[in-house]
């Protein structure tokens, strides 16, 4: 190959990373020297650590179909998570967790006092994905650990989930937007890498979306949005059936909405049954224990 050809190649995965993620990727600051091939042949070579992450195509939501007939189609059989030594994605769910730690990508990293990459199993059949942290999450470093996680692990005991055995629980963001705004845009944007290299490692067999934040970060909504208008129905993300429902805070604000989050829970239980139908297992398992 010739030396132009490699710097075109280049310039054109550049554009196409800083574009498509919304920030420039740390491996291409610098341009290679490049050298015209001695004879023709292919070089395989492999990317490095940080590469792997942003050349990762990003996983789209697929199409709205209003029909609640649409369910019927998620019923489809979803491959076994892999295991760790696999390394999906070019990393393990620990090194994911450690560029997350390290990243520096908007402007929330100045006020953080600790990342919340995320919390739970690595093979979960569920994964929940909220807004961002809040005051408790930034101190600690978990996930929901304030008064709406209380709240959210009990709305998940009620249908045999559990974030120490069944389950992983994420953020849209990983750090705490200041006075527990929503995350901006941008710095959803800037995330987005780092939650569909969760959703690739972990394959959960279906997704908890709670709150519009998430909603609207992850199905690529704009403008104010209705969470009545998305609740009792099953969307697919990369195959993965997915069923959102309120956020645990909106539930302590507003009681009247917990009789339609238990309906939304019922119905996230009998799709995720169909999906994995020995999901509760290992929960009755841990219980009797």
């Amino acid at each position: 190959m010739k030396t132009s050809d490699k710097l075109l190649i280049f310039n054109l995965l550049k554009a196409a990373g800083d574009n498509f993620y919304g920030y420039s990727d740390p491996s291409f600051l610098q341009v290679p020297e490049f050298h015209d091939d001695p004879e023709p042949k292919i070089i395989k070579t492999e990317p490095n650590e940080d590469t792997k992450i942003q050349s990762q195509p990003q996983i789209q939501a697929e199409a709205i179909n209003p029909s609640p007939s649409l369910s019927e189609s998620n019923n489809q059989k979803e491959e076994s998570a892999p295991s760790q030594e696999k390394k999906p994605h070019g990393l393990t769910l620990q090194e994911l967790e450690a560029k997350i730690r390290s990243c520096t990508n908007c402007e929330l990293c100045r006020g953080r006092t600790n990342v919340v990459p995320g919390q739970g199993v690595t093979n979960p059949s569920v994964l929940v994905i909220g807004e961002g942290p809040g005051e408790e999450e930034d101190k600690q470093g978990l996930p929901f650990v304030g008064p709406a996680g209380q709240l959210l692990d009990k709305m998940l005991a009620a249908i045999q989930l559990d974030r120490h055995i069944n389950c992983y629980i994420a953020n849209t963001v990983k750090c705490r937007p200041p006075y527990n705004r929503d995350p901006k845009p941008e710095e959803a944007v800037a995330c987005r890498a780092f939650l569909d290299a969760q959703i690739h490692i972990l394959k959960p067999k279906m997704i908890l979306l709670v709150g519009k934040v998430a909603l609207r970060n992850i199905m690529s909504l704009e403008g104010e949005i209705s969470l009545r208008r998305y609740r009792g129905r099953v969307y697919t993300y990369s195959g993965i059936p997915m069923i959102v429902t309120y956020h645990p805070s909106a539930l302590l604000r507003n009681a009247d909405y917990k009789k339609l989050a238990w309906e939304d829970l019922k119905f996230f239980k009998l799709k995720l049954l169909e999906a994995d139908p020995h999901y509760a297992d290992k929960f009755s398992g841990a219980i009797q224990k």
